[in-house]
């Protein structure tokens, strides 16, 4: 790959021709006519640098060479900022810079490097990277390529795309260069459609060098690169009124400044503020060495090393609220080394073998401490004084999933892989072990966690009444979880591993005729693990199968055909079918390892549930014996460490299903690609290329709570649940009041869906040309239609099964995926010329536009809030799941809808105008679906000039560069503003106070949030930079 290479072809009749500085491009074949007449050939002789990597294959994809990422507008020098060139590839700028590839879940893309897998082997990341940025110097890499259906069978361990990036490597001549870029407030836009944002003091800086050359001239180089971002990250939330780019509605600064007095004042905790940033920092470097041991075989070593960090916010939906010390360091060490030994034994067997290792410790530290548990306080309120309050959560003290957080993993990679070539076949088998070892400490809730949410509602009256029970230390539910027995956290430690052994075998013909290449394969997984959960005898007597799974023996073989075949000098056509398996996050089945319901357990105490102490309802945490000085929610209600201490551990079981099948998913894949001409000025070398990729899932990977029982149906025909004990004889009759529960214990099974599982189509189009002018154009379209049954969006089992809309929880249905971007348009365009000299100046302009991502509209149920009897007022749970603000609505035709009762005071002329002006008067009459709404169109511009300069000696450049991500808002601050319903796309828009004689009871219309600016993806930034190319 790259180059530059030189042919050297002897003819017996012809002479010598020698053909130099060919450079080719991954995946790209690259031809060469030479016209030697009918004469035989005695000898080929290709020559270049050595680089080794994994060939693109055959498959739709898209590659960029070494001046697309040196010239594309890539302002985090990241190449997820380049691969979003294509269509297809969607990269969420509100959120992580995540890839999501063809509509489908992020957390299934696979990154190689060099052929070496650099996943996020754990799968708490959402960015596709192990660490929080791009792990390896953006100057290290060659070349990268995105491929959604690589038919070849070396690849594997993903079932969304791969992204294929090749490094650098030393050359016989000295080359590199050195950068240094810059950015600050002054360089960040601070209007959005009229609206100041603050984006407050901050500078960054980044630098870094590149270097390769020749240890021995023609046998050993190396190459080294280093890169260093001292930054800042920006926050953009605060509540109604305070300006920020992100106001939360449902708290005023009033309200915010009063809770920040209570938690200073009444308790001595500093919950910090609202920071417009906070620095944060990454540093990484390879080193790699080459060296041509002879003619025959060549041998690689590549060291990579990153540490780095960002701050996250653990609670960022739109009607959420932090202060600074709830949020956490989010940060990684991660070492990897690589040694690959490439021969050629024969002029037709060639082989390699590589072997690699991949560490990762990983941190997730609250900012302000654990020392203060955390506390959640609901608050109501009428931003506009129209009337109609909107709903948040206040969060302060230490996050309740970073009170016990630490992972550590090793992943061993070997291959050994041969080709063998006779005639027009070549035929290509190998066999790859990856081994994965884990520790993981996840424990939530260590130190509490402190809900006051039942004591306001939305009116004037009652919107503080949640404040006010914070200030007295009166929560309505404190949750505690530790080890059983000891109360150390550090017993609730997992480890585990498990390991794929992989083998294949493909055969490429070529039929040099027809100019049709197809390929042949198949490609074995296996899974072996010696490590499986604690059995809980507890979970075996309900469900009468044991929890100590893992995925031993699991297996699955996955056939590949492919084809490319070239119609004629102007056409060719490209296509395949391939099975592909992988991707699917390692944390999914730690769970298991971690939450046994042994090892730790979780109680709780509630102001309306009498649960571990007994104090009966409307209790004060100033009234109750506490650990330590007994501080509140500094110190610990007694009465819950002696719980946990003293009692059965029995908490809530992660299980693997035992009839778990490893998920899967058919690819097929019909492309082309036309080079034409057009007359008269409108020129020549243009090139259309068109695909279709169809994916169908099997087995695909959902959470079910094995608690719930049907025990009726609501109002609009869907189940209602109840959570039992299934080992209580009493639960016979799950109605029944002495039929033991398990609302708070939920056991959360990981299985595979079985009815109609995730699909996706995507169509894509694109067209470039370059012109001799210096003009260089392209545009791309792509149509997606993306389906998912769950879109498994988090790495705890709860939030997997919690974050998706749902009419029935453990049975949910085929729908439009969270991950679908219906409509998807870019363009490209940059000019190159040389008007002083040699020195070349040139600016690129790349512009995308995208239909918004799909929400959906849903009750505001309190299902958490409404217990059966004996242990609260409620009666019958609403849905039966114990989980709020999830279930999707049910639309009544109007006001006399016979499933539906409106309470009084509820106002159905601003609901009715609601539906009405939403879209959701559609579905009037039943529910409305997951995922049938989208928020807005969002366009996207990003611009890069740089000029070079001469430098010192000859062949050396400086070049000044500036950067800018959307330009249209520098331009006008009401274009280009991304707005989008905050994750998990979901829309609050009744209460429901459950249901009488057969119909829901209508409390209260929640005005929905709607659609919220980010402005950290739509404010302009511009980064002024020089660098030195040698």
């Amino acid at each position: 790959v790259g180059g530059p290479y030189t042919v050297q072809v002897s003819s017996d009749a012809h002479g010598d021709m020698t053909v130099s500085d060919i450079y080719t491009r991954l995946g790209d074949t690259y031809s060469l006519p030479l016209n030697l007449g009918a004469s035989t050939m005695e000898e080929v002789v290709v020559t270049a640098t050595m680089v080794q990597t994994e060939i693109l294959a055959l498959g739709p994809a898209s590659s960029f060479g070494l001046e697309d990422l040196e010239d594309y507008p890539a302002i985090n020098r990241d190449i997820r900022d380049v691969i979003r060139f294509d269509p297809r590839i969607y990269q969420d700028q509100a959120f992580v810079g995540a890839i999501q590839c063809g509509g489908a879940n992020p957390r299934y893309n696979s990154l190689t490097v060099d052929g070496v897998r650099m996943n996020d082997g754990f799968g708490l990341n959402s960015n596709g990277y192990p660490t929080q940025r791009q792990p390896f110097p953006y100057d290290s890499i060659q070349e990268v390529a995105v491929e959604l259906a690589p038919f070849d069978v070396q690849y594997g361990g993903f079932t969304a795309c791969n992204i294929n990036a090749v490094t650098k490597s030393g050359e016989n001549e000295f080359y590199g260069s050195a950068f240094y870029d810059y950015t600050s407030d002054a360089f960040r836009g601070d209007k959005l459609e009229g609206d100041t944002i603050d984006p407050g003091d901050y500078s960054e800086d980044r630098y870094g060098f590149s270097i390769g050359g020749p240890i021995v001239k023609d046998k050993l180089f190396f190459f080294a690169a280093y890169e260093k971002l001292e930054g800042a990250q920006q926050f953009d939330r605060g509540p109604a009124g305070s300006g920020r780019g992100r106001e939360v509605l449902g708290v005023s600064q009033a309200q915010y400044d009063e809770i920040l007095s209570i938690a200073q004042n009444v308790f001595g905790f500093d919950p910090g503020g609202l920071p417009s940033s906070l620095p944060v920092e990454d540093e990484k470097h390879v080193v790699k060495i080459d060296w041509n041991i002879n003619d025959d075989h060549r041998a690689a070593y590549a060291y990579n090393w990153n540490d780095g960090f960002s701050i996250s916010q653990s609670d960022g939906d739109s009607d959420e609220l932090e202060f600074s010390n709830h949020y956490y360091e989010r940060g990684a060490e991660l070492t990897a080394h690589t040694l690959a030994l490439f021969s050629d034994w024969t002029d037709n067997f060639t082989t390699e073998v590589r072997v690699s290792n991949t560490e990762l410790d990983n941190r997730q530290i609250s900012l302000g401490g654990t020392d203060f548990g955390e506390v959640q306080i609901r608050t109501y309120n009428d931003h506009d004084g129209d009337g109609f309050y909107n709903r948040a959560t206040v969060y302060l003290g230490g996050d309740d999933s970073r009170q016990s957080n630490k992972l550590y993993y090793e992943v061993d990679n070997y291959k050994l892989a041969g080709a063998w070539s006779r005639d027009n076949h070549l035929l290509t088998f190998g066999y790859e072990r990856e081994e994965l070892e884990v520790f993981n400490l996840f424990l939530q809730h260590s130190q509490t966690e402190n809900r006051h949410d039942e004591e306001c509602r939305g009116n004037a009256a009652e919107a503080n009444g949640c404040i006010d029970s914070f200030r007295e230390a009166r929560p309505d539910d404190i949750y505690y979880g530790n080890a059983a027995g000891t109360n150390d956290p550090n017993d609730v430690a997992a480890t585990w591993g498990y390991a794929i052994n992989t083998w294949y075998v493909q055969d490429e013909m070529t039929i040099a005729d027809k100019d049709l290449t197809l390929v042949f394969g198949l490609r074995y997984d296996e899974y072996q693990s010696s490590d499986v959960p604690r059995q809980n005898d507890n979970f075996v007597a309900r469900y009468g199968y044991t929890n100590a799974m893992s995925l031993d023996g699991k297996d699955l073989l996955q056939p590949r055909f492919g084809f490319n075949w070239d119609v004629n000098e102007s056409l060719s056509v490209r296509g395949g079918i391939g099975l592909y398996s992988g991707g699917n996050p390692n944390v999914w089945l730690s769970n298991a390892y971690s939450t046994d319901g042994i090892t730790q357990v979780q109680v709780r105490e509630s102001a309306t549930i009498e649960r571990a102490c007994g104090h009966g309802r409307d209790f004060s945490l100033f009234d109750i014996p506490l650990d330590g000085t007994g501080r509140p929610y500094y110190d610990i209600p007694q009465c819950m460490i002696d719980a946990v201490a003293n009692g059965t551990a029995d908490s809530g079981v992660n299980a693997l299903a035992p009839d778990f099948e490893v998920p899967s998913q058919w690819k097929y894949a019909l492309g082309f690609t036309y080079e034409f001409d057009l007359p008269g000025k409108w020129g020549t070398g243009y090139t259309l290329t068109g695909d279709i990729l169809y994916t169908d899932s099997q087995d695909s990977a959902q959470i079910i709570n094995s608690t719930l029982e049907q025990i009726g149906t609501a109002p609009d025909g869907r189940p209602q649940y109840q959570s039992i004990d299934r080992a209580d004889p009493d639960c016979s009759d799950p109605t029944s009041g002495s039929c033991g529960e398990r609302d708070f214990n939920g056991d959360y099974i990981l299985t595979n869906v079985t009815g109609p599982d995730a699909n996706s189509t995507v169509l894509s189009l694109g067209l470039r040309k370059s012109h001799d002018s210096g003009w260089d154009w392209s545009f791309g379209y792509s149509y997606t239609d993306s389906e998912d049954v769950t879109p498994m969006t988090s790495s705890v089992a709860f939030s997997n099964y919690a974050n998706v809309a749902v009419d029935d929880p453990n049975n949910p249905t085929l729908a439009v995926s969270n991950y679908n971007i219906p409509h998807r348009f870019t363009f490209r365009v940059s000019y190159e010329n040389e008007w002083w000299g040699d020195n070349r100046s040139k600016f690129s302009l790349f512009v995308s536009a995208n239909e918004g991502r799909p929400y959906s509209y849903v009750f505001s149920d309190n299902d958490g809030e409404s217990r059966r009897a004996p242990w609260g007022p409620f009666g019958t749970p609403n849905f039966g799941d114990w989980i709020n603000d999830r279930h999707l609505l049910y639309v009544p035709t109007g006001p006399s809808d016979p499933n539906v009762v409106f309470d009084a005071d509820f106002n159905q002329d601003a609901f009715f105008d609601f539906v009405n002006s939403s879209g959701l008067a559609a579905y009037a009459g039943g529910i409305a679906p997951r995922n049938a709404f989208n928020s807005g169109w969002w366009t996207n511009m990003d611009f890069r000039f740089e000029q070079e300069f001469p430098a010192f000696r000859e062949g050396h450049k400086f070049a000044g560069f500036v950067v800018i991500s959307n330009i249209c808002n520098l331009i006008n601050d009401d274009w280009c503003t991304l707005k989008e319903v905050s994750f998990p796309r979901l829309e609050d828009v009744v209460v429901i106070d459950g249901f009488s004689d057969g119909q829901y009871v209508f409390e209260e219309f929640v005005a929905p949030g709607g659609e919220a600016r980010r402005a950290t993806a739509s404010l302009y930034e511009i980064r002024v930079g020089l660098r030195y190319d040698f």
